[in-house]
């Protein structure tokens, strides 16, 4: 009675009946369907189905394009390397523990560098990840200029590359489609003065990031030409591009001396390539006390952005989510279908939407003339 009591106490059900499955397709070794498996063991089709779904995922399983299934040696634990874009970014800080999080579910290896923010640190992390023998590099590194080198150290030892916001030759590009997250935050911003200010606005700011390339560059873009669907005639001369390379302090420095050199001007719409440039700007904005007469849009809603938005009369409207919860999951599906031989399109767009202001707090903003 003991003996079967510790068989009922450490039985676990669903593994025993993963373990069945396994083992079917170890006797029959062939490819075999759902229904097959169903036959064989008698368990529910629904339950077959979210085994195989599992195994899968795991790698020890492939679907092929008949429907058949058939098990997949794994000789050893699959290892990814994953180069962030710096370990002191809010927006970095949050693709990692996402990737990190997926890792684990998938029961891939991650190997976790830093880039520090800096172009040699990245060159010396590829380098690190060619020697370590990953099976697949997840790049996130902001320096355009460095990225055909890191990209061209990692294709020569035939690892797959899959970069991140970030163009890089020989890779998949994996981020958001740069140009519409612009566009939308620069439509709020006019929808914004024309409704608070009339369409009075004096002068529209763009917070780019200079280094990362024509790809980011194009939020900036995209933002002024949202402005301008909305405001078609402030003169072309009232846009200024301002490079921030996505930094708070860079950003802060840049506003306040474009604020000091126009002291009485009101109407001003600042657009930023991320939530960072945005809350720099927003320090500057505060500090000489001209919040009423700005309006800042930034881009990837970090907590610090959001929690800034739900404060009462902000200058900061708005800022555009890339739901960046779902990054770790998507790059690990991806890795691994590059890993197993599979075709993946060259660009994967992530999904996003605006998160305003006034929609955190239920009531209007409060901008005035």
């Amino acid at each position: 009675m003991a003996k079967t009591g510790l068989k009922r106490l450490y039985h676990i059900p669903i593994l025993s009946k993963a373990l069945d499955i396994v083992e079917s397709f170890q006797i029959e070794r062939k490819s075999v369907s759902l229904e097959f498996l169903h036959q064989r063991t008698g368990f529910s089709k629904t339950t077959i189905y979210r085994i195989l779904k599992t195994l899968e995922h795991r790698g020890y399983l492939a679907h092929q394009g008949d429907g058949l299934y058939r098990l997949v040696s794994l000789p050893s634990k699959i290892r990814f390397g994953f180069g962030g874009q710096s370990e002191k970014l809010p927006f970095s800080q949050a693709v990692t523990a996402s990737l990190k999080e997926a890792a684990v579910s998938s029961g891939v290896e991650l190997l976790v560098l830093d880039n520090r923010y800096d172009a040699r640190t990245a060159l010396r992390n590829a380098e690190q990840f060619v020697a370590q023998r990953v099976d697949l590099v997840i790049e996130f590194q902001i320096e355009q200029e460095v990225a055909p080198i890191v990209a061209d150290k990692i294709a020569s030892a035939g690892i797959p590359l899959i970069a991140v916001e970030i163009p890089h030759p020989h890779a998949i590009y994996f981020g958001v489609d740069n140009y519409r997250v612009g566009f939308v935050a620069g439509e709020y911003l006019g929808q914004c003065a024309k409704k608070a200010w009339k369409e009075k606005v004096r002068w529209v700011l763009g917070l780019d990031i200079e280094e990362a390339g024509p790809l980011v560059q194009s939020r900036i873009t995209g933002a002024f030409e949202g402005v301008r669907s909305v405001l078609p005639e402030i003169p072309i001369e009232q846009y200024v591009r301002m490079d921030a390379r996505g930094l708070s302090d860079k950003s802060y420095k840049l506003t306040s001396e474009f604020l000091q050199r126009h002291p009485r001007d009101r109407g001003i719409l600042v657009a930023a390539a991320d939530d960072t440039s945005a809350l720099g700007s927003l320090r500057a904005v505060k500090h000489l006390k001209r919040e009423r007469h700005v309006a800042i849009v930034g881009q990837d809603c970090i907590p610090e952005a959001v929690e800034e938005m739900k404060q009462p009369a902000t200058p900061f409207v708005a800022s555009v989510s890339r739901e960046v919860h779902t990054y770790g999951p998507r790059l690990m599906q991806l890795g691994l279908a590059l890993v197993r031989g599979q075709q993946i399109a060259p660009y994967q767009y992530v999904r996003h939407k605006l998160v305003t202001a006034e929609a955190l707090t239920g009531g209007p903003r409060a901008l005035s003339a």
